[in-house]
């Protein structure tokens, strides 16, 4: 009797010490997530503080942060073993990272110069989550349960409230629903990215993924600079942001995004990463004084609760497998 007692008791405490372990690494890689996602909304301000200081367009931007990237996450990669098996297995996923990653920076700008800053953001960040969910069910086999289903249609509800405009409704042009229709295209780039990644880093390392997939992006960015006029003063004066896109919103960011992606659904991640929208909003209220409506605050307490939904969901599924 008294042996099936400690064999009951040993069994119990295992199964506390995995609960305990596997919800302290989950929280791990979704605080990981939302860092880099609160990281990439500050993107924003410092392009908006740099075109004071320099003329840059956002495309040369977009090259500079892969180019300043990519060889400082190279420097960090190779430190580490390289799986060669595993990066010829899967270096049509990198390639096709490079490209997503370079084709997003072309059609998110592009739909900017034609229908405008607010339209592109809503319809880019919005649909990424649903583009994200389908495709990763599809390809990687992810189950969507009914919490993560609920926090997928509070976030990007959230995010449509925190960043529409009504003028919108008011916009007929056909430079409009062209710009709308590459914006949904740069929403899909992004979803593609998010699945390629969760994809490559089962055999590869997070930040080796990073290195190849920004040293590509920078490549296929490469021809931009042709369309650029150089100009040193231009260029020093801009130097400062340019080094601070490259380092803590891009290798610092993506880095530790990859690194928790490890342990999180891409279709997790890709309502964390809604945390973006949410920063840079909330950076124009604070630091730039702007307006912040009853919409945009309903659609930031929507985010909230979907994050507040999307961690509970987690915990249960990390009981119940431990169970």
């Amino acid at each position: 009797m008294l042996w099936l007692f400690r064999k009951s008791l040993l069994k119990r405490t295992v199964v506390f010490i995995l609960i305990f372990s596997s919800s302290l690494i989950m929280k791990i890689n979704i605080f990981l997530i939302c860092l880099a996602s609160i990281s990439w909304g500050t993107t924003g301000a410092a392009m908006l503080l740099m075109s004071q200081e320099a003329s840059f367009s956002p495309l040369i931007v977009s090259f500079w942060r892969m180019a300043i990237s990519a060889p400082l996450l190279i420097l960090i990669a190779s430190r580490i073993a390289l799986d060669y098996s595993a990066l010829r297995k899967h270096l049509s996923k990198l390639i096709g990272l490079g490209s997503c990653m370079a084709l997003y920076q072309i059609c998110y700008f592009s739909a900017v110069n034609k229908a405008g800053i607010a339209v592109t953001a809503l319809v880019a960040i919005c649909s990424s989550p649903l583009f994200i969910a389908f495709i990763a069910a599809w390809s990687l086999k992810e189950k969507i349960t009914i919490r993560i289903l609920i926090a997928l249609v509070l976030g990007i509800l959230g995010t449509g409230l925190l960043v529409f405009n009504p003028h919108i409704l008011l916009e007929t042009n056909q430079d409009f629903f062209i710009g709308t229709g590459i914006a949904l295209g740069a929403g899909l780039l992004w979803a593609s990215y998010a699945v390629l990644a969760k994809a490559s880093i089962s055999r590869l390392h997070p930040l080796q993924v990073s290195a190849f997939s920004f040293s590509l992006s920078a490549i296929f960015l490469l021809p931009a600079l042709l369309f650029q006029t150089f100009s040193y003063n231009s260029f020093a004066q801009g130097l400062p942001y340019l080094l601070y896109l490259g380092i803590i919103p891009t290798s610092i960011a993506y880095g530790i995004y990859f690194w928790g992606l490890q342990g999180v659904s891409a279709t997790v991640a890709g309502i964390l990463a809604l945390l973006e929208p949410l920063t840079a909003t909330l950076i124009g209220v604070v630091y730039f004084k702007e307006p912040f409506g009853l919409l945009s605050g309903v659609g930031a307490v929507l985010m909230l609760l979907a994050l507040l939904i999307l961690t509970l969901s987690i915990k249960q599924l990390k009981y119940k497998r431990a169970k």
